[in-house]
């Protein structure tokens, strides 16, 4: 006996889950969908907290791209919504198993719900005192992390949100494959881990990324220790947190539901 599906049965389990995500209330997916973007955001200020100090940009991609994969595990395995990883459901769609207004309704609501968790998250860490870390370079480094994010332009952050879900997507796929945990967490772990080292963007992610540094560049001491020109924050604010996600998240859609979940559609189960 097999302890893992194969790709055709991944994809007929999915017709099973998109149903499921479906018919959930809308009470249900917005608890749920709050509880994925603080997971989430969690785990990104734990990959700043691990990474800061860290001189060599190798290691500290690499030393962040060691912990982020925790977000996406307790998604998982706890059980939550994350907008990122229900693009999937386009399978059910595909195969008639739900309509599209379902569909609608729940990559919205959970979206919204990412964002209220990611931004309660970092809210509360701004409150923690936790960014004055290492002579306040922590509250300096989450400044700059926000301001690369809320500068990019459109086509890049576009790209890199193609790029980065289709590595999610990947992941839930083949944590769906899994039937034991620990071979659910070694699933999700390696394609996390190469989304974060490779610098793609990730709308909930970035939905707790982009919000710490606003708050934290209130803190005159963070742009101080960290040579931060203030001009250079005029991008932190719902303006430059949207030219972000807008993009961003097309790209999510496009690379989580478009190539790879039509994809695998395509092969596994147009003719069922």
């Amino acid at each position: 006996m097999n302890n893992f599906l194969s790709p055709k049965e991944i994809a007929e389990a999915f017709d099973n889950v998109s149903v499921g995500k479906a018919k959930n209330s809308l009470v249900n997916l917005i608890i749920l969908g709050i509880l994925a973007g603080a997971y989430i955001a969690f785990a990104g200020f734990a990959s700043q907290m691990i990474s800061y100090g860290i001189t060599n940009p190798g290691l500290a991609k690499f030393a962040s791209g060691a912990v982020f994969p925790t977000g996406l595990i307790l998604v998982v395995i706890c059980g939550a919504e994350l907008f990122t990883g229900n693009n999937l459901m386009i399978i059910g769609l595909m195969d008639k198993k739900i309509s599209l207004e379902q569909l609608l309704r729940n990559w919205i609501t959970v979206y919204i719900s990412n964002f209220i968790g990611s931004v309660i998250i970092a809210y509360l860490i701004s409150c923690s005192g936790l960014l004055d870390s290492g002579g306040q370079l922590l509250g300096a480094t989450v400044i700059k992390t926000a301001i690369t994010k809320a500068s990019l332009p459109f086509s890049q952050a576009l790209v890199r949100g193609i790029l980065c879900n289709i590595m999610v997507v990947l992941a839930v796929w083949m944590a769906t494959a899994a039937k034991d945990i620990a071979g659910k967490i070694c699933a999700i772990w390696f394609p996390i881990m190469l989304f974060v080292m490779s610098g793609f963007e990730h709308s909930v992610a970035n939905m707790y990324f982009i919000p710490a540094g606003i708050f934290a560049a209130s803190n005159a001491a963070y742009l101080e220790v960290g040579k931060i020109d203030p001009s250079s924050i005029g991008v932190l604010n719902a303006g430059g947190l949207f030219s972000n996600l807008i993009p961003v998240t097309i790209g999510n859609i496009l690379g989580g539901a478009i190539v790879i979940g039509i994809a695998y559609w395509y092969v596994y189960r147009r003719n069922s």
